[in-house]
């Protein structure tokens, strides 16, 4: 079975340790046959010999000082037995962990398209969390029961055949029942973590989207919303547990079954003489341990289709390939790149519908460009090609002449900052957020970035650079959440610069001293801002305006002024309302 050999796969480091726990599970399960056998001989030796047989006094310390050796030593191996299951499950839960977070962060946009947030969440932790039980408790019991059912029933064979049979004539049923169960549960086990997954996709996108739902006062809407998704888990979970009772019943009857079978069917024998008190007395202490493992068939079924249900859904992102890799001789480079950009025919298709057509520009090392156009002109996909957060469909990005294809990703990205107008924060200093590039930034570096993106207001917070930023950002206004991420896209001293809409929560004053810092950075830098204020693009060397994915006018400010297209309406509308021409 393929989910057992990744497993296997994943516990490398810890096979030997397991094969030990394997082996000690073996040793207990044979260990467990030790005390109702020797209860037989202190029986049939010492209290209640048979006819003719003197009792064996002197028998009876050994007998009872074996009895408790092979406790204390069962005790002992299986306290050991556990903690080597317990530490492999945990290592092989850490290693594919460990693994999905990786292959998630080689992952390109599509794929978190594809994926709802509370569903790869449910992966790296229930669906683990299942995989890591049953690596360290249903292989232990399953093998537990195993080993037991197979040396008791030796054990029974080889006192009397006839009453092992009549025993075992209760398994057909048994058997049949469980086996009916495990073809039929599956899909209910498939329910149950569809529904977790929706439920936890609900509450991840209510949190992160708190500041909406309060906005638009829809608290009550979010909670009858959640109860849905957590009803439904819950009927799901209490779908798997009727379905189980349908056939609880007859499992644990044939196992009780076995017990009064055997008092019955013992007792009869004794009378007759078949077999002795003390034998007796051994299947019945042994009736428990043959019962067992049969009893343990419909929870194991139940953690085994877990486990195929999780497995599938965590290999699935386990072997996830991303489309946007490295290939064998990408170019690497310790250098600064110049910053030469050419967009060589280039177009975008998305699911069937192209989003760019044939952009064809050239922007030469330390220009700055501006992009405008209208909402969904295909501005910030053309920014995204760039860096190979998407790749184009047809056509050729260059940077330095090297196609991005062919760039080492770590080299293109290191040399590439981004700020965009949704900014993301993460849960650190302020300081850390803005040297998030390169943590080994020192404070004052991070202030004199902090200074060119007129972050100022970092300095009147409670512990300044030090003060802790709630998640994404909260507690901080949308211009400051932007002069943040600037500042960080800034620290990388970057050769291209690429600004999607970086300052439009900042006013005016500020605007103008960050497009001063822009102008005058100590270090090369090819600049690319996507804005819609004029008081922006004017300053630019050139300005792109896209409509319609392509590029409809390219100029300066004075020439698309003389033009007379897009570019001269938006100077005029923003003329009327008091903006700058």
């Amino acid at each position: 079975m393929f989910p057992l050999r990744w497993v296997w796969k994943n516990l490398k480091g810890c096979q030997g340790r397991y094969v030990l726990g394997l082996f000690l599970v073996t040793i207990t399960a044979l260990m467990s046959l030790a005390n109702p056998v020797i209860s037989r001989q202190i029986i049939d030796r010492v209290l209640l010999p048979p006819a003719g047989v003197e009792r064996d006094l002197d028998a009876l310390v050994p007998l009872v000082a074996a009895m408790i050796l092979f406790t204390v030593l069962r005790t002992g191996i299986g306290y050991c037995m556990v903690l080597l299951f317990e530490h492999c499950g945990m290592h092989a839960a850490a290693a594919i962990r460990s693994y999905l977070y990786r292959n998630l962060q080689s992952q390109d946009q599509s794929f978190f398209t594809r994926n709802r947030t509370g569903d790869l969440m449910t992966r790296l932790t229930g669906d683990i969390d299942t995989i890591r039980a049953v690596t360290a408790q249903t292989v232990r019991t399953g093998v537990d029961s195993l080993v037991s059912f197979i040396a008791v029933l030796i054990y029974f064979l080889s006192t009397d055949v006839v009453f092992t049979l009549l025993l075992c004539s209760l398994f057909p049923v048994l058997f049949g029942v469980t086996y009916l169960y495990s073809k039929r549960v599956r899909p209910y086990f498939a329910a149950q973590r569809e529904r977790l997954s929706r439920m936890n996709s609900r509450a991840q996108e209510n949190i992160a989207g708190n500041r909406v739902v309060k906005a638009f006062a829809r608290e009550q809407y979010e909670i009858e919303l959640f109860d849905e998704n957590n009803k439904a888990y819950r009927d799901a979970n209490i779908a798997v547990n009727r379905f189980w009772l349908k056939y609880y019943p007859v499992i644990e009857m044939t196992a009780q079954a076995m017990s009064l079978a055997v008092l019955c069917l013992g007792s009869l024998f004794v009378i007759r003489g078949r077999i002795t008190v003390g034998q007796l007395m051994a299947f019945s202490g042994l009736v428990w341990t043959f019962s067992n493992p049969v009893r343990n068939l419909g929870p194991l079924l139940n953690d085994i289709q877990r486990f195929l249900t999780s497995s599938s859904k965590v290999i699935e992102l386990y072997y996830a390939s991303p489309s946007i890799v490295n290939r064998a001789d990408c170019r690497r480079q310790d250098e600064r790149l110049a910053g030469d950009i050419v967009f060589d025919n280039v177009s975008l298709t998305v699911s069937g519908r192209t989003l760019l057509h044939d952009i064809c520009l050239h922007i030469h090392p330390g220009e700055t460009v501006a992009v405008m156009g209208n909402t969904g002109s295909g501005k910030t996909l053309l920014m995204n090609l760039i860096p190979r957060l998407q790749d184009a469909t047809k056509g050729t990005v260059l940077v330095d002449g090297t196609p991005v294809q062919d760039w080492d990703l770590k080299t293109l990205r290191g040399s590439i900052g981004m700020a965009t107008q949704d900014v993301f924060l993460f849960s650190d200093t302020v300081d850390g957020n803005i040297a998030y590039g390169d943590s080994e930034m020192s404070e004052d570096q991070t202030r004199r970035y902090a200074e060119l993106a007129a972050a100022d207001f970092i300095d009147k917070m409670d512990e300044g650079f030090g003060t802790v930023i709630g998640e994404r950002g909260v507690g901080l206004s949308g211009g400051q959440k932007q002069r943040i991420a600037l500042a960080r896209a800034l620290a990388v001293r970057p050769s291209i610069l690429i600004l999607d809409d970086t300052t439009s929560a900042v006013d005016m004053e500020t605007e103008h001293f960050i497009q001063e810092s822009l102008e005058h950075l100590d270090f090369p830098c090819t600049k690319l801002i996507v804005a819609q204020r004029i008081s922006t693009t004017r300053r630019a060397d050139r300005i792109i305006v896209m409509k319609d994915g392509e590029i409809s006018e390219c100029g300066t400010h004075d020439e698309l002024i003389r033009l007379g297209g897009y570019y001269t309406e938006i100077c005029t509308l923003q003329e009327a309302i008091g903006g700058e021409s």
